[in-house]
C-alpha cells in the first residue's frame, strides 16, 4: 500500500502555488493531498475538525451526498461517489450504461427529438459509452498508473553527494543558482495533449500540458510515459483547468518526492467558443509550482524558458 500523507503534514516548501496566468490576483491554495488513496483519510479530517474522532468517526458517521465533496481549497473536488467506479464490477457497470442510456434518451425527448428516428435510434447507446470513456479516470487511481515505473538513479542530481545538502535544498535553507549550472537534472515532459470535460457545461476543453519536475537523489525519477498517463488520468473526469492543473503537479510531488514540480497548461474551452463570449481564438494558461519551483524564480524561469512559454 502506497504511503498517504495529511495536508496538515505537508511541508512548508511543498504548498501549492496555482494560478491562472492571465489573472495574477488568483490567491494562493492550502496545502493538499492529491493522492487517490488519501481522499479518504481527508474526510477523517474534516470530521476531526468538526468535533469527531478521525478514522472512527468515517465509519460511523455517513457522509450525506450535498456534502461529499472535497474541497478544502475552493476548486470544487469531484463528489466521494466517483470512488465507487474504482471497484465496479462488471454487472455494476452494465447498470451504470443503462441509467446513462435513460438519461440520453430523456434529454433527446426534451430537446423535442423522437429517440425512435433512425438518425438517432443508437444516440442513447453511443453517448452513454462516450461519456464513459470520457471520465474513466474516475476508475483509476495514481498508483496504478504508476505502477511501480520508478527508478532510483545515483547521479540524479550533480554536485549533491549528501543527502542533508538535497534536503537543505528541498527546505530552501540554501540558494542554488541554475544559471551557474549547479543543478542540472531537470526532466520536462512538455506538449502533452489534454482533452478533458469542463464540468460547468459537459463540452470538451482541449490543449498542451508541460510537466516538470527536479528529481530528489534519495526517491528516483519516473519512467517518462508516467507524466502523460497521470496527466490523461485526471483530465478522464469532469474538469476545471485550474484543479486538473494542480491536480497533475500534486500527483507527480506525491509519487516523486521531487525536488520541485512544475505544471503548465494551455487550453481553448468550447464552453467559451459555442456559448458565452462566443471567442474562438481565448486561450486559457494554468500554471502550479511546488518545492523549488515555487521558491526560486531562476528554477521557475528555466522551466519556462524550455516549454517556451518565457515572454518576460
Amino acid at each position: 500500500m502506497p504511503p498517504t500523507t495529511s495536508a496538515n503534514d505537508a511541508n512548508d516548501a511543498n504548498k501549492l502555488q496555482c494560478s491562472v496566468i492571465a489573472e495574477s490576483d488568483i490567491a494562493d491554495t492550502k496545502p493538499t493531498s492529491m493522492a487517490e488513496e488519501d481522499i479518504i483519510g481527508a474526510v477523517a479530517s474534516q470530521f476531526a475538525n468538526m468535533g469527531g474522532s478521525g478514522d472512527d468517526e468515517v465509519l460511523k458517521r455517513p457522509v450525506p451526498r450535498c456534502q461529499a465533496t472535497i474541497d478544502s481549497d475552493g476548486l470544487s473536488r469531484p463528489s466521494i461517489g466517483t470512488r465507487e467506479r474504482l471497484l465496479e464490477t462488471p454487472e455494476q457497470i452494465a447498470k451504470r450504461l443503462d441509467k446513462l442510456r435513460d438519461a440520453v434518451r430523456a434529454i433527446l425527448e426534451c430537446l423535442g427529438e423522437d429517440p425512435t428516428r433512425q438518425g438517432v435510434v443508437d444516440t442513447p447507446d453511443r453517448y452513454a459509452k462516450a461519456m464513459l470513456f470520457f471520465t474513466q479516470g474516475y476508475g483509476k487511481s495514481v498508483w496504478d498508473v504508476v505502477n511501480d515505473a520508478i527508478f532510483h538513479e545515483s547521479d540524479t542530481l550533480d554536485g549533491m553527494d549528501d543527502l542533508n545538502d538535497c534536503e537543505r535544498l528541498r527546505n530552501d535553507h540554501i540558494h542554488y543558482n541554475l544559471s551557474h549550472n549547479e543543478m542540472t537534472s531537470v526532466v520536462i515532459v512538455k506538449d502533452i495533449d489534454i482533452f478533458s470535460m469542463c464540468e460547468h457545461h459537459m463540452l470538451p476543453f482541449i490543449g498542451k500540458m508541460h510537466i516538470g519536475y527536479i528529481p530528489s537523489p534519495s526517491a528516483g525519477v519516473i519512467g517518462l510515459s508516467k507524466l502523460p498517463r497521470i496527466a490523461e488520468m485526471f483530465s478522464r473526469r469532469l474538469q476545471i483547468q485550474e484543479r486538473l492543473t494542480k491536480e497533475v503537479a500534486g500527483a507527480v510531488m506525491e509519487v516523486l518526492q521531487p525536488l520541485g514540480v512544475a505544471v503548465v497548461m494551455e487550453a481553448s474551452h468550447l464552453c467559451m467558443v459555442m456559448r458565452g463570449v462566443g471567442k474562438v481564438n481565448g486561450v486559457t494558461v494554468t500554471s502550479c509550482m511546488l518545492g523549488f519551483f515555487k521558491t526560486n524564480e531562476s528554477a521557475r524561469r528555466e522551466f519556462l524558458g524550455l516549454v517556451g512559454l518565457n515572454r518576460g
